[in-house]
């Protein structure tokens, strides 16, 4: 039985960081068009100027806030409210993941000299290069670049088709 549990709760943290890795993959540039786009120097300057508890305790709460959107979307999508569900899990996702990874860029010197946080984020660091050495990721990785490749080509020749029909209308 224990050894049941002990795969159960690997299986479970894999997906939990499969998730997290995909929604990152949208979440990455999402936090640097706003870095690029929006000016909040006065607020980066605050973040930065806390000392590392304050910052551990600020970047904790977009966590808090926004972790209890897994349970409502699976509760939305469980009651037949299935789109609902998907739009509350993808924006909540992408959201937290934006703020964590800001203030996680903002804060990480800080957050580092806390014995505990700089312990957890090693061993977070671990697992995550664990399961990117395996080769079920190696082969969700080559199929989500297959994927991307294949939208970029569509995308250009959609532009093609509508850059011939501008052209064909003067």
């Amino acid at each position: 039985m224990k050894r049941i549990l002990k795969s159960l709760t690997y299986i479970l943290a894999a997906i939990y960081f499969l998730v997290d890795a995909v929604f990152m993959t949208v979440a990455r540039p999402i936090s640097r068009w706003l870095e690029r786009h929006f000016v909040f120097e006065r607020l980066r300057t605050w973040i930065r100027s806390l000392p590392p508890y304050a910052s551990l305790a600020l970047f904790s709460v977009p966590v808090i806030i926004l972790e209890p959107v897994k349970p409502v979307a699976a509760y939305l999508a469980a009651t037949g409210q299935v789109v609902s569900g998907a739009v509350t899990f993808i924006v909540g996702e992408l959201l937290k993941l934006v703020l964590v990874e800001r203030l996680f860029h903002l804060t990480r010197d800080k957050l580092m000299k806390i014995p505990a946080f700089a312990w957890t984020y090693g061993k977070f660091a671990e697992v995550k290069a664990w399961l990117q050495a395996t080769e079920a990721w190696r082969a969700i990785r080559a199929l989500s670049f297959a994927v991307r490749d294949i939208v970029a080509r569509a995308r250009a020749r959609l532009i093609g088709s509508f850059s011939k029909l501008a052209t064909s209308r003067d």
